[in-house]
């Protein structure tokens, strides 16, 4: 083993030391590549899945069908991903992730040629679309166990904090770019999506760290090793507690920009001004993960997980009486400018504990869980502002972020163990 992974073993249970001047990870050039390589996939990505249900209504396909497709193919994503754990802690995960990526490369290039040709087929496009977001979630089922392997521990905050970053920048920057180059043409965001992952099967082949899981003794059974990584995460206290407020924040943040983005167009706001609510709320989320680093290195991982899980209940309570877009956008810019710091203490810990067999599969359990009640959330918001008025919805919002909240208190200072 390497000294670095020596180094890792011996202080699993430690959070990297407060304070301490730590290197660039871009100074590694696979960290770099991986990085980039996410930041081609998630523009390429976003470039194209607006717009994909506008390509099926432009068919003539309803739009009930439409948001179909678009329902299924996420499903899909969610239900392949712990079945590709498995399979990313038993196989070399760079030939996994470049394979990937070539054949979602596959799926949107046949759309592609579809809808250039004029030949839009509803039956294709959903199984495009599926295809390609259960190869998305193979290949995050690979990268999720990498962060180990490109750079050591001491660096895991700021590099997590920057693919946070990257995320979040992408988020801003993908819509625009898709209305840009839906405007040219309607296939182009389609070829866009499918050169982009083309571009990211070539940069992942080009990391040259061994990414090949470690393993103890031959593969068990798929169904052992599915159970492997479900037991882990239940038996461990630290992913319990993750699971739980991960599962929490990620429906109660859906909840909220949804009762934002309905309430504002009730009172007769413009497409335009719900748009600027999104765009300030993306704006926030980038300033904390650009910040997040620099945070975890000066204050206790506790005493982070609890003070941004209280500091949520008076922004949500602050959404039951706003009345204008910028409001609202302020507000859901304070709470995403919060998160990214509880998200990089979290993901960095689970890290440290988890097992190099087992990551993938850990990263796969908590992001699917956090995931399948995120989906959830804009059907909960609907009904509920429907059947109640926005302040009502608003306020219940911030009853469950203190009840959240209290959770952590709780929690945290038990399972987030600041380093000596």
């Amino acid at each position: 083993m390497g000294e670095a992974e020596g180094k890792l073993r011996t202080s699993g249970n430690e959070l990297p030391e407060k304070g301490k001047s730590l290197s660039s990870p871009f100074r590694r050039r696979d960290y770099l590549f991986f990085w980039t390589a996410g930041a081609i996939d998630g523009l390429g990505t976003c470039a194209s899945s607006l717009f994909l249900p506008l390509i099926l209504l432009g068919a003539g396909h309803s739009s009930g069908l439409a948001g179909l497709v678009a329902s299924v193919a996420l499903v899909s994503g969610l239900v392949v991903s712990p079945v590709a754990g498995v399979f990313a802690d038993r196989w070399p995960r760079k030939p996994m992730m470049y394979a990937a990526a070539l054949v979602a490369a596959g799926a949107m290039g046949s759309v592609f040629v579809a809808v250039a040709l004029g030949h839009v087929v509803l039956a294709h496009v959903l199984v495009a679309a599926v295809v390609e977001q259960a190869a998305s979630a193979a290949y995050g089922a690979a990268a999720s166990g990498t962060i180990r392997r490109l750079v050591p521990p001491d660096e895991y905050p700021r590099a997590i904090g920057y693919l946070q970053a990257r995320d979040q920048a992408v988020q801003i920057v993908g819509p625009t770019l898709g209305g840009v180059l839906y405007q040219l043409a309607r296939w182009v965001p389609l070829l866009a999506d499918a050169v982009s992952f083309l571009l990211v099967a070539v940069v992942s082949r080009a990391i040259r760290t061994d990414l090949t899981p470690e393993r103890e003794g031959p593969p068990a059974s798929f169904v052992r090793d599915l159970a492997e990584g479900l037991r882990f995460v239940w038996a461990e206290p630290f992913l319990r507690f993750v699971v739980v407020w991960t599962s929490g924040i990620n429906a109660l943040l859906g909840a909220l920009y949804f009762h934002a983005v309905l309430t504002s167009h009730d009172r007769g706001a413009s497409p335009s001004s719900i748009g600027l609510i999104l765009t300030l709320a993306g704006v926030g989320g980038l300033l904390g993960a650009l910040a997040a680093p620099w945070l975890v290195r000066r204050v206790p991982p506790a005493r982070i997980v609890t003070g941004a899980s209280w500091a949520m209940v008076p922004t949500a309570a602050g959404l039951a009486y706003a009345s204008t877009t910028w409001a609202y956008g302020l507000l859901l810019s304070g709470v995403s400018l919060i998160v990214p710091s509880v998200v990089v203490v979290l993901q960095t810990k689970a890290v440290l504990i988890t097992p190099d067999r087992l990551l993938a599969r850990m990263g796969t359990v908590l992001g699917t869980a956090g995931q399948a009640v995120a989906v959830l959330a804009p059907v909960a918001a609907g009904v509920l502002v429907a059947a109640y008025d926005g302040r009502t919805v608003a306020l219940g919002c911030a009853g469950a972020f203190a009840g959240l909240a209290l959770y952590a208190t709780v929690r945290a200072g038990l399972v987030v163990r600041e380093a000596p």
